[in-house]
């Protein structure tokens, strides 16, 4: 459908309207979650509209108040505005993202630079900035409490940093810049999406001699997506992971698993309307050009100032100080598997579409480990489960399902979360299979927020994990492979740091850290994924009820760190990528591919695997907010690493006391400096020894 016949729909939908919005109004819902099986497609636009309005007014009144500027009636009273809007945008980029449609991408091209306007007239409007910086500069004079001076400190930055101090001029072209960006930003995201369900990468294939070697149960996931699209009997592959994975693990077909790599890695580069390659190139512009306008000679120094890590030549120096053991570790690696692959064909290299199908041969003959041997032992509802059972054995909670919540897809299911006295901690919603309208990947996104209301009431928070696991078949559960029960478990790390959040102002609360801090709760979960005494609470056989052998237990702890030179590899391409196109001073010149290339030749990237996420498909840096920021999972996992080293040092995955600081960490979200919250916790700096340790690239 044309944008202009899509916008037109949903004008008349809107001028159809009856009076009522339920995005507008409190929802009579239990807990007052959203009332998602009410809202309409027409209801979107007016709730953002009326949002909008209200936010302004709110500033006009901080701005407009009579009285001298002081911490409660500027700084709170900003903090404390703009409600209405997080539920209406709560609601919507969460549907756009998990189930959206080509309704929904037009009212987000139309929302977009409303939403950046909004931005703008707030951190761009003088007079609330002069309020905000009068308290500012009388903080020592204020008595205040360490959070109520980081919320002051963190405001004040929030304005500095994003244009208030530049002159008329500057703040006139940064708001043409940041509202350039929102819109390229969703143009990015549709494309990817639109090449992943394009019908020129479904690769429908008749004779099922050209899969020998694959699962059964990859085969029959492959049948039925093949039949709901028109096509049975045959068997239908995408660049969607669940689908392409067990063909790159398993099948023997060299060529298909040639070509559905390819199709994966080649997103957005296709020469095509879905090609992503002028979208970077205009993003790393105005980019570079939003950082020169603070004063930076490039991106990423602009917005790494308030990360822990502060600066580009930090960053750059702690990836290289992994990537040589990573890289070292790769090449052995790689050289184990082209001896099998010498076997099967003499004379021919690895490529990158081999290492897959090696490595799982290689593990089987290492380790006799077998992933689809393990996988009836990994159903979805069970692994979550045991993921719900780590959070009760460290800190306390409860997960009760709700039955009759309201939904924005029938696969989503829905969890009260409380203390063990039953004091509601949040609620947590799940949607784990993948759709149409849903981007790749998983995440953790904040529906509502958590804060203390001026009456003293503390507002729990409603969160979201999501995710593209198998979807069941006629004959099996959803089984996970063992990438799949980390991935949930790591999310779920995200949405105990939302859930568990005792901040009181919502700025400063649940994920709202630095980004080279924030995925520390989420690897630091799946530190429990694979230990024995946890597996023995959640892997349990599908058919038989069985719990997981002790020698399967053995295999997988033996195999741990198999293959690890490759995974951290691939990892940390990506973040040396993204660091090089956000050190990048200009973006005259550009040639995307170009650059990829000559990027990966000087990391003295191995031709054997290929860089986690290649630019045209890389929604971390280009869409998500990620940018000069994905270093943030390694530097995360240093921190994890040493947390879990904590735990172990006790003796006991679930020490109480050490728990219990743990659960401190997390509750504070970004009230407290992340670097003194870890020492706190600790005692000390973490030691990036525990993660090569664990890594196997040391002893």
């Amino acid at each position: 459908m044309k944008k202009s016949i899509i916008l037109s729909t949903i004008a008349m939908a809107m001028l159809a309207c009856t009076s009522t919005n339920p995005l507008l109004e409190q929802p009579a819902t239990p807990f007052g979650v959203p009332a998602f099986d009410q809202v309409k497609i027409e209801h979107y636009l007016p709730a953002f509209e009326e949002a909008i309005r209200q936010n302004k007014a709110e500033i006009d009144a901080i701005v407009n108040d009579g009285q001298a500027a002081t911490f409660e009636n500027t700084i709170v009273a900003l903090d404390r505005s703009g409600l209405l809007l997080d539920r209406v945008t709560g609601v919507f980029f969460n549907v756009l993202e998990a189930d959206g449609n080509d309704e929904m991408d037009a009212i987000a091209e139309q929302v977009s630079p409303m939403l950046s306007e909004l931005s703008s007239y707030i951190i761009l409007n003088d007079a609330l900035f002069e309020r905000v910086k009068a308290v500012y500069d009388r903080r020592d004079q204020l008595d205040l409490t360490p959070e109520q001076m980081r919320l002051l400190t963190e405001t004040y930055k929030s304005f500095a940093d994003n244009g208030a101090n530049l002159p008329a001029d500057k703040k006139e072209r940064l708001k043409a810049i940041n509202e350039e960006l929102g819109l390229l930003s969703l143009q990015f995201g549709r494309n990817v999406v639109a090449e992943t369900n394009s019908d020129d990468v479904k690769r429908f294939i008749t004779d099922e001699n050209e899969l020998k070697g694959l699962p059964e149960s990859a085969k029959a996931a492959a049948a039925e997506e093949a039949a709901a699209a028109g096509h049975p009997g045959e068997w239908l592959f995408t660049p969607k992971r669940t689908s392409f994975t067990p063909v790159l693990q398993y099948c023997e077909n060299r060529e298909l698993r040639k070509q559905l790599l390819m199709d994966y890695t080649t997103r957005g580069n296709h020469e095509n309307t879905n090609d992503n390659k002028a979208v970077i190139i205009r993003e790393m512009e105005l980019r570079i050009e939003k950082a020169k306008l603070f004063g930076f000679d490039n991106p990423a120094d602009y917005i790494l100032q308030d990360c822990m890590a502060k600066n580009h030549q930090t960053v750059d120096a702690f990836l290289q100080s992994v990537w040589a053991p990573s890289l070292a570790a790769a090449k052995r690696e790689a050289a184990e598997l082209q001896k099998l692959l010498d076997q099967d064909m003499p004379g021919e290299k690895l490529q990158p579409w081999d290492w897959w199908y090696y490595a799982e041969k290689l593990r089987k003959a290492k380790y006799a480990l077998d992933e689809e041997e393990l996988k009836p032992y990994f159903e979805l509802s069970n692994v979550r489960r045991g993921a719900f059972g780590v959070a009760t054995k460290l800190y306390g909670l409860q997960f009760e399902p709700l039955q009759g919540m309201p939904v924005y897809n029938p696969e989503v299911e829905v969890f009260k979360v409380t203390e063990a006295d039953g004091t509601l901690v949040g609620i947590l919603y799940t949607d784990y299979f993948p759709r149409a309208g849903k981007r790749p990947g998983a995440w953790m996104n904040q529906i509502l927020p958590q804060y203390i209301d001026a009456e003293g009431v503390d507002h729990r928070p409603v969160i979201i994990n999501v995710g593209n696991f198998n979807k069941p078949t006629a004959g099996n559960p959803s089984l996970l492979s063992m990438d799949d029960v980390e991935t949930l478990f790591h999310e779920f790390g995200h949405a105990l740091h939302g859930l568990m959040s005792k901040a009181h102002y919502k700025s400063l609360s649940g994920t709202n850290t630095p980004r080279d801090f924030v995925e520390l709760p989420s690897q630091f979960m799946e530190n429990y994924a694979y230990e024995p005494e946890v597996l023995k609470t959640y892997a349990f056989h599908y058919q038989t009820g069985e719990v997981i052998p002790d020698e399967l237990i053995a295999k997988i702890n033996a195999a741990g760190k198999f293959n690890q030179g490759f995974v951290t590899t691939e990892l940390l391409s990506a973040s040396i990528l993204d660091m090089d196109f956000h050190e990048l001073t200009t973006a005259e010149g550009l040639d995307v591919n170009a650059f990829e290339a000559a990027s990966l030749e000087k990391m003295n990237m191995i031709d054997e695997i290929i860089v986690r996420y290649r630019p045209t498909f890389y929604n971390h840096i280009f869409t998500t907010g990620y940018e000069a920021g994905y270093y943030s999972y390694t530097w995360s996992a240093v921190l994890d690493a040493d947390a879990f080293a904590a735990f172990k040092e006790t003796g006991n995955l679930f020490e109480p006391t050490t728990a219990a600081r743990f659960r401190h960490l997390l509750e504070q979200g970004g009230t407290r400096d992340a670097q003194e919250l870890y020492i706190e916790f600790r005692g000390k700096e973490a030691d990036p020894q525990h993660l090569l340790r664990r890594k196997g690239f040391i002893d």
